[in-house]
């Protein structure tokens, strides 16, 4: 099943990118069947596990944000964890992911996950070939143990072009809003294309298995992946909405006496917004 992540060469034309319009309308509607899949999850006690991964600038982290955006964090919780600590290293490899995993009625985003050993370790030297090797045997047995114990386990691989990725950094680097997302650790992907290539490869032969396949997302266009990713998750989730208590909002009690304190013994934030406001009217 493993793919390659496209290139310059002997490709097709890419789609058109997707209308806003379109885009909007159909992220509007999946956003609304996410959060009616989030309300199984909470009422049936299941456990859901989507793991992103993928190139630096893939939109993987944009795709997260759309998933989460009307999700109730006490139920959703995004897992984006830093570096190892020292203690961290001297543990099992899995250990501190599996301090992530969800409880009964939890989803569970991880914003990158185990596989960084499959991929940045093993590009950039950061882990030896043995506990490289050990992660290939380990890994799908960890994801096996996941699953038989009734874990849902969606794995998605965003898989952007080389061209794509170089513009998508080169506006990042006169984006002040978003240059925090470059590091020198992304930069370095440009000039090991190859070798993340190769690692991504060698990683889907041993981990793309029946039990937890991979699914790749095509994402030179941001919006098409986050629809196909989003529309893909909710196909294969069995949920379905679950019916709530109508609620009705209660009738105001009448007042008993009480009074607000004055405003000047409270410190108010300034009213920035009204200062704006106000040049607004003095420039029409």
């Amino acid at each position: 099943m493993a793919q390659k992540d496209r290139g310059k060469q002997g490709q097709d034309a890419p789609p058109a990118r997707m209308p806003r319009k379109v885009y909007e309308r159909e992220l509007s509607r999946l956003q609304e069947q996410l959060v009616v899949m989030q309300e199984w999850v909470r009422a049936e006690g299941a456990r859901l596990v989507v793991v992103f991964e993928g190139r630096d600038a893939a939109g993987k982290g944009s795709t997260i944000k759309r998933v989460t955006e009307f999700l109730n964090p006490r139920v959703a919780r995004i897992v984006a964890l830093p570096a190892p600590t020292d203690r961290q290293r001297g543990q099992w490899y899995f250990q501190r992911y599996a301090e992530h995993l969800p409880a009964a009625g939890e989803l569970v985003l991880f914003d990158r996950s185990w596989y960084n050993r499959a991929g940045v370790e093993r590009v950039m030297g950061f882990c030896t070939k043995a506990e490289y090797g050990r992660f290939l045997h380990q890994c799908p047995i960890f994801e096996r143990l996941l699953v038989e114990d009734g874990i849902l386990l969606r794995k998605y691989w965003f898989s952007v072009g080389d061209e794509e990725q170089e513009r998508r950094f080169r506006s990042r680097l006169t984006d002040p809003m978003r240059r925090w997302k470059l590091s020198p650790m992304d930069l370095e992907s440009v000039t090991r294309w190859e070798a993340y290539s190769r690692a991504k490869d060698e990683m889907f032969v041993h981990t793309d298995i029946p039990e937890a396949p991979w699914y790749v997302v095509d994402a030179d266009d941001k919006r098409r992946a986050r629809i196909n990713m989003i529309a893909h998750l909710l196909s294969t989730v069995p949920y379905h909405e679950v019916q709530r208590s109508a609620l009705r909002l209660p009738d105001r009690p009448p007042p008993t006496g009480y009074e607000r304190p004055p405003r000047e013994m409270q410190t108010y934030v300034p009213d920035h917004a009204g200062s704006l406001l106000g040049s607004e009217t003095d420039s029409t």
